[in-house]
């Protein structure tokens, strides 16, 4: 069995991909050779018109009727290139920014000289040429791998006249037998580089400057961090109003009857005083405790001892049974625990107020750099993150899972189960 396991991935594992990347190839080749023939037609043009004693206006029309054909066809060609990485490796290549689309010859201008067009146009009649002729030695190494691989079968279809009287066809068979089943393990290589350098190629030409990269990400963090703002806002808002409808004034009412028990009650033995007294201290350091509670909010367990005891605690307060699985080889950073740690909490709230569920379950578990949290129930289901507000609920859990570049996700049909997906990055 281990024999086998070998191998399977020794000789698999090449081609595994290998059709895909070569299929990948091949569709390439018209698509970069594409622009050659308008730019040998500018050479020719050039080349015959220089010399010869021809009107400025004629020349410069025979000189941009190529190059205008040229800026024609790019966007055609670069759809076709996206769709050739869509389709046969599953690639979704980056869009640059476009400009808004506009009739007159204003906006016709400002799209003839941005230099996204002019990126494009770079790919497909300079770089295109050069990784077509990359693609022709690829396409030729597999040609030459397979033929020679196979070139006994090759042989038995010659006349057997041959065979006979050429008996030494048998060893020189042998050595191209040989050097065509190396070419077959050295084509998924070849072929595995090649892709990753059109890929390149198309990534930077076809797709988005680094500028424009910088742009987004400067934008996408600036959104989320507003995002975390607002929910951080919205949260503690939220701690004051319920600590000022219950909690906070039970302990206000406390502190008053003590205080009016402390002046009303002159004729009190001396050491019912002092217990008055002191009753009355620890009510005002309460409410004084429950101020500071609200300005800075954080588990003590999650810090001394991590996601597990934290998130232990948190399920033991639930009235219904919600078992917890925490899976990490090692601590993640404290900023990736509290946003665990207050997602699952909340999530947990939520099915205790809204999912009428019996149980709950928590699944904490890394997976490489990404921390996956996972809180189900068997609940009514019917949870819709686009209609929660803005700041509470889900739309507060997944605007701070968005604050550390996390992806939030909330499957829940009507009639239940509702599955809770976080994807916390945790790469150092």
């Amino acid at each position: 069995m281990q024999l086998t396991t070998w191998l399977q991935l020794v000789l698999g594992r090449p081609f595994r991909r290998a059709g895909h990347r070569t299929a990948l190839v091949a569709a390439g080749l018209p698509l970069h050779l594409a622009v050659v023939p308008l730019w040998l037609w500018l050479l020719g043009t050039m080349a015959a018109l220089v010399p010869a004693v021809t009107p400025l206006p004629v020349l410069l029309t025979l000189v941009a009727l190529p190059v205008l054909l040229t800026l024609v066809v790019t966007p055609l060609l670069t759809v076709g290139q996206r769709r050739r990485y869509r389709a046969l490796v599953g690639k979704d290549l980056p869009r640059p920014a476009v400009l808004a689309p506009g009739r007159n010859w204003k906006s016709a201008v400002r799209r003839l000289t941005t230099r996204v067009l002019w990126r494009q146009v770079c790919y497909h009649a300079v770089a295109g040429p050069l990784l077509a002729v990359l693609d022709l030695a690829v396409l030729a190494v597999w040609a030459a791998a397979l033929v020679a691989a196979s070139i006994y079968v090759w042989i038995w279809a010659l006349p057997p006249q041959w065979r006979v009287t050429d008996l030494g066809y048998t060893t020189q068979a042998a050595y191209v037998t040989a050097g065509g089943l190396a070419l077959l393990f050295l084509g998924p290589r070849l072929t595995g580089a090649l892709v990753r350098l059109e890929t390149r190629a198309a990534e930077v030409l076809l797709g988005p400057s680094r500028t424009e990269k910088l742009a987004r990400r400067v934008a996408d963090l600036a959104e989320s961090r507003a995002g975390v703002l607002d929910a951080a806002d919205a949260e503690r808002r939220r701690i004051e109003r319920d600590l000022h409808d219950g909690a906070q004034q039970r302990l206000v009412s406390l502190a008053v009857n003590l205080g009016l028990a402390r002046a009303t009650l002159g004729d009190l033995p001396a050491d019912a005083r002092k217990v008055i007294d002191e009753a009355h201290r620890e009510a005002k350091e309460a409410i004084a405790e429950l101020n500071n509670l609200v300005r800075g909010l954080h588990p003590a367990v999650l810090e001394d001892r991590g996601l597990d005891a934290a998130l232990s605690g948190v399920a033991a307060r639930f009235p219904i049974p919600v078992r917890v699985a925490v899976d990490l080889p090692q601590r993640p950073s404290p900023t990736v625990e509290a946003v665990a740690y207050f997602v699952v909490s909340e999530a947990l709230t939520n099915v205790v107020k809204h999912a009428q569920a019996t149980r709950a379950d928590v699944t904490v578990e890394r997976i490489g750099e990404t921390l996956l949290v996972v809180v189900a129930d068997d609940g009514a289901g019917g949870a819709d993150l686009a209609a929660a507000g803005a700041g509470t609920g889900l739309a507060g859990l997944a605007k701070r899972v968005a604050s550390v570049d996390g992806t939030f996700s909330c499957r829940s049909p009507a009639g239940g189960p509702t599955v809770i997906t976080v994807e916390l990055p945790c790469a150092p």
